[in-house]
């Protein structure tokens, strides 16, 4: 019987191609975006599983509570002392490593570069992580100071094809480290990518970073710890212990105001959100959005196939008649139709491997991934294939295969089927399902694209135009040397100097001390710092409000100079930006004098309120920025390039646009916007394909019905308004349900940002105009074809 079903089958699919196209492309369409989703959420989920012991690593991470017990600051390092006192302390813990991130000068022979992803490790790195060492021995290569180990490409990069081991290279241009080991970079789906690695041991070296530092340096957040936990253990017994250690060692009441988290190292790329991660991170909800669209595309495609095939129930009726009549069972014509169903499915399936082929290289640059066709060929994958492919067959299949084998053969053959099938409830019900979800993601693309244009157009408070960015170099002096030649050229305006640049997070907050009572109190608030020079504020265009900015004619500016901006005057108490100026002020140990109020300036994104900020001249530069007219850039960069290398030959001339870094920020926000449009616009594809077939197939059951107005006088617009207008009633519903769905959806998302755009009425009405016009093009087609046929030709049987 299998085999005569699987003729059958095929018979029915070569007759009738007009709707066996429309159900295969539909079928295809929606099960290459489902694998497509399912390859992109597959490699989101599979985040640090490549370590054998991921799931008993755990990452410590610090926040910092103000007096009202609110979040001030999450970082996802600790200071040095942590690491050692936690394995001191709890020795149930199995190993402890740190890890310092940070950037340098390489140089070897006459050969310089400029890395961003060295980190110092802990000798024991390669017991808790699994990289694979292709040179040198795991265990020892990290042990002894000043050794490193490369990334096969970095040591491919800086070696050509000589041994690296025992190698020098001289680490900014300070200390000459001897190359013991190389390791095969780590995949895609990792949350750090280190491409040197520096034995932790260097740092005890007095010249370097300080031991001293080391064991006592409560205040240097930068280090990255992790724990190696026993097989079973419970890490909630460790984190509740955690409060009463850190008040041993640091003070009675330390736990009021720092609390450590423990996070699994598998957690952290969809889970985690502190203010200093290794790498950026994704979020859990998007893995969730993505999920629900790949189902609801899937289900779309599936209601297709029910509507069509049922839709087809007056022509396929006479068949199940005179099957029932020779005595067929319907458990039988049952199996008859879901193999049907199969059989579209599969044909969909291998079309829909070939569309995925092709979209996978789209998909890859636009979600910066690294997706493989071969991934759906992996043995898990495998089986969702085939499960995914039996659940489509069986509900795309399952209703009219329940429906058509109900049919008694008496009203077959009376012709009493089409007039069932007119008034099928269940279609029309399906209808509204597959455009409300098709409406539901057009909302939200539109409110998508108003956020990221919101962004765009906001006033950030300073002009990030035509502004350069490069790593600092040299001392004062030589800045300043190299700042005046730098500004003899007519393409730069200026260049300033500061510790942190826009786009970045300000992580650096002290407490603030103003005057109370005739001396200098603590005001309990933690005001985040910016060193920066007198031509940061020009430079970036930033407003003063009162006061004055920085100047090199007041000398005691460099030390004893403060400027706040407008949340942090008011945080501190005084009522307008005047009144702040002239107070004294400390900071960061440094006592001095408020000499300017600015405005409000979104340093961060905008996914952050602007936080108090006092800004002054006391602290490390790390950043030049650079303003250039923007008339002849290439003449510009050229001077710039002369410029840098004649005066600082030790370091690599590097630079990159703030407009480049503010993009970064949002390109997250930006892949969820092209990728919401791209499968709304697949919905309502795969949707206008299931009305196309629906409306061809009802407008030729009333084709006698038409016949009859026309001879009676109807016009052509009369029947094309008859015709359109129950499925315009069903888009109509499905807007209404959507609304409120897509509503609800977005306001959540939108929560994310601290500056967003408002949900406005068109967004709601225009996308339901773009699916009502679709839907009434898709189906007002096929109404003028039977409004403008002979009528001669459907009622000459009669």
């Amino acid at each position: 019987m299998l085999t005569n079903y699987f003729k059958s089958a095929w018979r029915n699919l070569v007759r009738s191609k007009v709707f066996s196209i429309i159900n295969i492309i539909g079928l295809a369409i929606g099960l290459t975006a489902f694998l497509l989703l399912a390859l992109y959420i597959k490699d989101e989920l599979s985040y640090d599983r490549f370590h054998e012991k991921g799931d008993r690593i755990y990452r410590v991470s610090r926040e910092f509570l103000d007096d009202n017990g609110a979040t001030n600051l999450h970082l996802a390092q600790l200071a040095p002392p942590y690491g050692p006192l936690i394995a001191q302390d709890f020795p149930e813990v199995e190993r402890v490593v740190r890890m310092l991130q940070t950037s340098a000068t390489i140089r070897y022979g006459d050969k310089l570069f400029n890395e961003d992803r060295i980190f110092f490790a802990e000798e024991g790195f390669f017991d808790l992580f699994s990289v694979p060492v292709v040179q040198g021995n795991a265990h020892t290569a990290l042990r002894d100071p000043y050794t490193l180990m490369l990334s096969a490409p970095l040591a491919r990069k800086y070696f050509g094809n000589e041994d690296p081991l025992g190698k020098m290279v001289r680490v900014n241009n300070q200390a000459e480290m001897m190359v013991t080991g190389v390791f095969e970079p780590l995949p895609a789906q990792s949350t750090m990518h280190p491409e040197l690695l520096i034995s932790f041991a260097t740092l005890n070296d007095d010249n370097i970073y300080g031991a001293e530092n080391l064991r006592s340096n409560w205040g240097n957040n930068a280090f990255n710890t992790f724990l190696l936990l026993p097989e079973g253990y419970d890490p909630t017994r460790l984190a509740d212990a955690f409060p009463a250690f850190q008040n041993k060692h640091m003070g009675e009441h330390t736990s009021k105001y720092s609390v450590l988290h423990l996070m699994k190292l598998t957690d952290i790329h969809l889970h985690s959100h502190t203010d200093s991660e290794i790498e950026p991170t994704s979020d859990i909800r998007y893995v969730y959005f993505f999920a629900a669209i790949a189902l609801f595309i899937l289900i779309i495609a599936c209601i297709n196939y029910m509507n069509l095939t049922t839709a087809r129930s007056a022509k396929r009726a006479r068949e199940v008649g005179m099957r029932k009549v020779v005595g067929a069972q319907r458990g039988q014509l049952i199996r008859q139709f879901l193999m049907e169903s199969l059989l579209y499915t599969v044909i969909a399936l291998l079309v829909s491997f070939a569309f995925v082929y092709a979209a996978l290289p789209f998909l890859n640059d636009l979600a910066a991934k690294s997706l493989k066709f071969n991934g759906l060929l992996n043995p898990s994958f495998i089986g969702i294939i085939v499960s995914v492919t039996l659940f489509t067959a069986f509900v795309s299949g399952s209703y009219p295969a329940f429906f058509l084998t109900a049919f008694q053969p008496i009203k077959v053959f009376k012709g009493k089927v089409a007039t069932d099938v007119k008034r099928g409830v269940l279609q029309q019900l399906l209808v509204t399902i597959q455009f409300a979800i098709a409406v539901l993601l057009i909302i939200c693309t539109t409110v998508v694209y108003s956020q990221m244009r919101h962004v765009q157009d906001f006033k950030l408070g300073y002009s990030k135009e035509q502004v350069l960015l490069m790593p600092a170099a040299g001392d004062s002096i030589a800045f300043e040397s190299a700042r005046h030649q730098l500004v003899q050229h007519p393409g730069i305006v200026d260049v300033a100097r500061s510790s942190r640049i826009p786009t970045g997070r300000l992580l650096d907050g002290q407490t603030a001390y103003v005057m109370r009572g005739g001396q200098l109190a603590p005001t309990g608030a933690i005001i985040k710092g910016l060193a920066i020079d007198e031509q940061f504020i020009p430079t970036y265009q930033i407003e003063m409000v009162a006061g004055r900015n920085l100047s090199r004619e007041y000398p005691t500016d460099r030390m004893e100079g403060f400027i706040l901006n407008e949340s942090a005057a008011k945080m501190l108490g005084w009522r307008s930006p005047e009144d702040a100026i002239g107070n004294t002020f400390a900071y960061g140990g440094q006592k001095g004098q408020i000499i300017g109020v600015t405005k409000d300036f979104h340093f961060e994104s905008l996914h952050q309120q602007v936080v108090p900020l006092v800004m002054g001249m006391n602290g490390s530069y790390s950043w030049w920025s650079v303003r250039i007219t923007g008339g002849d850039i290439p003449s510009t960069l050229n001077h710039l390039e002369a410029v840098w290398k004649a005066r600082f030959q030790d370091n690599p001339f590097t630079y990159e646009f703030l407009d480049d870094r503010f993009g970064v920020i949002y390109e997250k926000e930006r892949t969820q916007q092209v990728l919401f449009g791209i499968f709304a616009g697949i919905a309502i594809f795969i949707s206008c394909l299931g009305l196309l077939g629906l409306s061809m197939y009802m407008a030729e059951l009333r084709m006698k019905e038409v016949g009859i107005r026309k001879v009676l006088g109807a016009s052509v617009a009369g029947i094309v308004r008859l015709l359109s207008a129950d499925f315009l009633k069903l888009v109509l519903i499905a807007i209404f349900v959507a609304a409120p769905i897509a509503w609800w959806i977005m306001r959540t998302w939108l929560d994310e940002f601290a500056y967003r755009t408002t949900l406005q009425w068109w967004m709601f009405a225009g996308a339901g105009l773009v699916a009502a016009a679709i839907a009434l093009l898709t189906v007002g087609w096929q109404a003028i074809r039977a409004a403008v046929a002979n009528p001669v030709d459907s009622l000459r049987d009669e």
